[in-house]
């Protein structure tokens, strides 16, 4: 419960530093905040065009398809990048002021959490247009963001605190999201991968919150709850290992940064 604590008292600090890592995201931008709908909107073009050509599916309304896969996703990966170098980033700070260090990862996944809030207006905004629609199933969608947000906590933790150690890490998590991201069903039906592989789409989490968020904006069903409610459990578990790992290398941070 002390990191509980810990945050309460150092709250006023946990909203300032959100505060600055959503407007120092966009600083002497002229379009500011409009990025975080062009930038994955300029993806949504080129996977469009690309894919169904490419992969030749038959999925009807394709581009709604793949939005409900392609924002989450884009969501986890800038969190899971962004964590490797947020202490290296803020070394000085570390250096020569006390604080909850663990305040930097959270207050990280939290502003990216803001910033796919901001997002999912794209995901409403393409069901609407093409004719989808809107169901009372996305009343579902906090509980989908809780079991996102839960688990990006708890990865953050971790990559955080082992990259101060292990520079190198950044790289590979380049090149794991890379594989990672044609592991998930993002941008093809899980349907289409024969049986005996589906196992491997199965233990990926990700697999299970994207197909989530596909079921209450596009297939327009109920959402596997058994899944919803295992995600938030294993994502409790990896936030305990995570705050486990991350106390023990804080003592060193100073001497690493």
């Amino acid at each position: 419960m002390s990191i509980f604590k810990r945050l309460y008292q150092y709250r006023e600090l946990l909203k300032t530093s959100i505060k600055k890592d959503i407007g120092g995201k966009y600083k002497n931008s002229f379009l500011g905040v409009i990025w975080s709908f062009i930038n994955p909107l300029l993806q949504i073009c080129v996977y469009a065009i690309v894919f169904p050509l490419i992969m030749r599916n038959n999925i009807e309304n394709y581009t709604v398809f793949m939005v409900c896969g392609l924002i989450p996703w884009t969501y986890f990966a800038s969190v899971i990048n962004r964590s490797a170098g947020v202490m290296i980033e803020n070394g000085n700070i570390i250096k020569k002021v006390y604080f909850p260090r663990e305040i930097l990862p959270i207050s990280l996944v939290t502003s990216e959490t803001i910033t796919f809030l901001i997002s999912t207006v794209i995901i409403i905004g393409f069901v609407l247009i093409t004719g989808v629609g809107i169901s009372t199933l996305i009343l579902f969608y906090p509980l989908l963001l809780l079991a996102q947000y839960i688990i990006l906590i708890g990865i953050s933790l971790i990559v955080s605190c082992v990259t101060v150690y292990f520079r190198d890490l950044q790289h590979f998590i380049g090149v794991f999201l890379q594989l990672l991201f044609y592991g998930t069903p993002i941008v093809y039906s899980i349907d289409t991968i024969p049986e005996r592989f589906r196992w491997i789409l199965n233990i990926n989490p990700m697999t299970h919150i994207i197909e989530g968020y596909r079921d209450i904006f596009y297939y327009q069903q109920m959402p596997n709850m058994k899944s919803i409610f295992v995600i938030i459990a294993i994502g409790i578990l990896v936030v305990l290992i995570g705050y486990a790992i991350f106390n023990k290398l804080q003592k060193r941070f100073a001497e690493e940064l």
